[in-house]
């Protein structure tokens, strides 16, 4: 399966030729230009040059029928990340959208986080946000992703396992969630090829031997299907084709199939002009063919959540092999095909609309679940569980339709419908008997839930191990950090107690508020409450960090760190401190602040005596100490200080953040909601509009120290056309 077209920009122009669309050659070829001078000597692990690559994005645009905008961000797509040109500069010469465009896509590349787990999700959070922005960046993405996976064999064997398992766990999962099939199925048949290759060869023999006899045996039921259904004055459209390898592979080596009992191996396709077309060739395929038992699927009446829409059924022909046949209108099939892509590629374009923001509402639902979740990885399982899984249809007692992830019970159900009713719930009946709350839903089913009348009436914790969504997981975890802080607080400690015994880790009880202290803080939690709650309500499983906990601890243990913590902390409490820092040789001082430099635990400081108002404390690099230190006669002023204890204070300090961004609506809200997650005191947000369209927001909060103040910077950064986030020196 591999690429090995040669593409230029001829090849380009020619596919645009091909395409019947209305495109801008003028625009796109300027966007060429900039990219081939911008790439000019790179190359690409094949040794071609390494325009080629984003020519090549842009020919598989032009097949999903995108429009010039996205063919030209295409092009662009590396240009600001590999070379020196900027966003600015693309947004003077192609505009807002070109810019906004690559600048998503770029932003997709890679954070620099501490864990290949937290930089795989914050990848993920950004290509959603970046959806939720313009859907286009995401149909680019994966165009990006598909020619890489076609010229992987480029690749070192690791790389092109690892790049091949975030494939089908992500890429493949959202062309599946946003209905693009093709894109889809090649993504998995070409990840397939790295992850298990035996069984790849395998299937793909196994259908090279059997060519001829498919070729012959799907022509004869194309034509006998065609024939009947003219017969009955019908105009069908009739193809034919066969599962992807990878579709195979999950029925023969996941499920553990032969291949003779794959009955949907062979599929012919039957596409028609209308709703009522489509039932009255079901009823003609029936009468021609022996349909299979429970093999009937209506996706006109109840569509996939990706909008998929068509009749399948598994009949069996007179040669006595199965088949399955597919019935769809021309409309289904172009959503079928290309998902959201064709509102571009049959719609000559799209406006913002109601139907394409219903149709976007799952990312607006995955971002807000994640907001509740401390951990790195729910929001990976979200995508391999919520959107790649097959999916279950049952009904409120209202004959509502709820979809849901195959393997979910009436907790799932429950808090689908809403928080209050889950948070709620006491019970369940199934098709009107009562059903434990683990019970397994299946299509058709009809789900009432019975719901207590009590307002202080909550889950129980043990539905966390319970639930199959991450929907219902972060509104339970949700409603136990809310309501629940004490009972968190003890829940989580007696669980910490519990784990650090059975993997032998003994502190002695000073040197256990160092441990806890250090790794609340390393969960990005301000005092160990903090993290005992999380741990209570299920923001932070244990089961998931206690590896690299208990990795520590052995190497600290061993290099006697503990021991000299302890002193340390020792030598610290003999001093007294005034407002968290000590200086040396004097106690009971007064001891304030600069506002120049507004100096944080984690800084480095020096302390000024001041005539009259005790010692000043200022960062070692304040712009004020370096002018001091060139007088003599004020350089003796200067004396050592120093934070009071391990790390940091409990005393809160106030520090000012200046924050540039494109703006846009929704901008300060979504900063502020960053800001909520923290729980720290906002003191000041003043926002304002640069000459330049961007906007500056200016906040002043309190803060522990300068670590914490970095994790909120680095969280601020990531919201969506945020450009930089620095620190304010008054």
């Amino acid at each position: 399966m591999k690429d090995t077209t040669v593409y230029t920009i001829e090849k380009l122009m020619e596919r645009i030729t091909e395409s019947d669309k209305n495109y801008d050659y003028d625009k796109i070829n300027d966007a060429y230009d900039l990219a081939n001078r911008a790439h000019q000597g790179q190359k690409r692990l094949s040794g071609e040059p390494y325009i080629s690559h984003p020519i090549a994005v842009a020919c598989i645009l032009i097949d999903l029928g995108m429009d010039t905008d996205s063919l030209c961000a295409a092009l662009l797509h590396d240009v600001v990340e590999d070379t020196e040109i900027t966003s600015d500069s693309i947004r003077r010469r192609f505009g807002k959208d070109v810019a906004l465009l690559v600048e998503g896509v770029t932003k997709l590349g890679k954070v620099p986080l501490s864990t290949k787990e937290e930089q795989q999700t914050e990848n993920i959070r950004k290509m959603l946000l970046a959806m939720s922005e313009d859907i286009r960046v995401i149909i680019i993405k994966l165009a990006d992703r598909l020619h890489n996976m076609r010229t992987a064999d480029g690749w070192k064997p690791d790389k092109q396992r690892e790049k091949s398992l975030e494939t089908m766990e992500i890429y493949a999962p959202l062309a599946h969630r946003l209905g693009i099939r093709a894109v889809k199925e090649e993504l998995e048949d070409l990840a397939l090829q790295y992850l298990d290759p035996v069984a790849y060869r395998e299937i793909e023999n196994h259908l090279a031997m059997k060519q001829e006899e498919r070729s012959a045996f799907i022509g004869a039921i194309k034509e006998e299907i065609s024939r009947r259904l003219l017969e009955n004055d019908l105009e069908p459209h009739v193809y034919g084709r066969v599962k992807s390898t990878y579709s195979i592979y999950r029925k023969v080596y996941v499920a553990g199939k032969q291949f003779d009992e794959v009955y949907d191996i062979y599929a012919v396709r039957i596409i028609v002009n209308s709703v009522i077309e489509c039932y009255n060739s079901l009823g003609i395929i029936h009468d021609l063919y022996t349909p299979i038992p429970n093999r009937f699927k209506d996706y006109i009446s109840m569509p996939k959540p990706n909008m998929y829409q068509s009749l399948h059924t598994t009949v069996i022909g007179q040669a006595g092999v199965p088949f399955e046949v597919q019935i769809r209108t021309w409309d289904m099939h172009y959503t079928a095909e290309y998902g959201i892509a064709a509102h571009w590629k049959y719609k000559a374009g799209v406006q913002k609309s109601g139907k394409l923001d219903e149709r976007l509402a799952w990312v607006r639902q995955i971002l807000e679940s994640q907001t509740e979740s401390a951990d790195p990885s729910d929001l990976v399982s979200t995508i391999k569980n919520d959107l790649a899984g097959e999916s279950v249809y049952v009904f409120t007692p209202k004959g509502d339709v709820k979809c849901l992830p195959v393997g979910s019970n009436v907790i799932d159900f429950a808090y689908s419908i809403h928080s209050a009713v889950g948070n709620r719930m006491t019970s369940a009946k199934v098709n009107g008997r009562i059903v434990p709350l683990d019970y397994v839903l299946k299509t058709g089913e009809i789900v009432d839930i019975v719901t207590s009348k009590q307002e202080r009436h909550g889950p129980n914790r043990e539905w966390l191990k319970m639930v199959k969504t991450s929907e219902a997981r972060n509104k339970i975890r949700s409603w136990f950090k809310r309501e629940r802080r004490e009972e968190n607080v003890k829940e989580g400690k007696a669980e910490l107690d519990n784990e650090l015994r059975r993997n032998m880790i003994r502190l002695s009880e000073e040197e256990f508020q160092v441990f806890v202290t250090e790794l609340a803080h390393r969960q990005h939690c301000d005092t160990p409450d903090d993290f005992y709650a999380a741990i209570g309500y299920g923001g932070i499983v244990l089961s998931r960090i206690m590896p690299r906990i208990r990795d520590d601890y052995q190497r600290r243990q061993k290099n006697g760190e503990y021991g000299q913590r302890l002193m340390q902390n020792q030598l610290q409490r003999s001093a007294k401190s005034q407002n968290g820092v000590i200086v040396e040789g004097i106690d009971n001082c007064l001891v304030r602040f600069s506002q120049c430099c507004n100096p944080l635990p984690g800084d480095d400081i020096i302390g000024f005596i001041t005539r009259g108002h005790g010692v000043s404390v200022h960062k070692k690099d304040c712009i004020n100490i370096l002018a001091v230190q060139n007088e003599p006669e004020q350089a003796d002023r200067l004396i050592p200080v120093r934070w009071a204890g391990v790390s940091g204070t409990d005393t809160s300090f106030r520090s000012t953040l200046d924050i540039v961004a494109h703006d846009r609506n929704g901008l300060v809200m979504d900063i502020s909601m960053v800001l909520a997650e923290f729980r720290i005191p906002v003191h000041e947000l003043n926002a304002r509009e640069l000459k330049n369209g961007n906007a500056s927001i200016v906040t002043t909060l309190s803060v522990g120290g300068v670590d914490q103040l970095s994790h909120i910077q680095q969280r601020l950064s990531k919201v969506s056309g945020v450009i930089s986030v620095e620190r304010k020196m008054n």
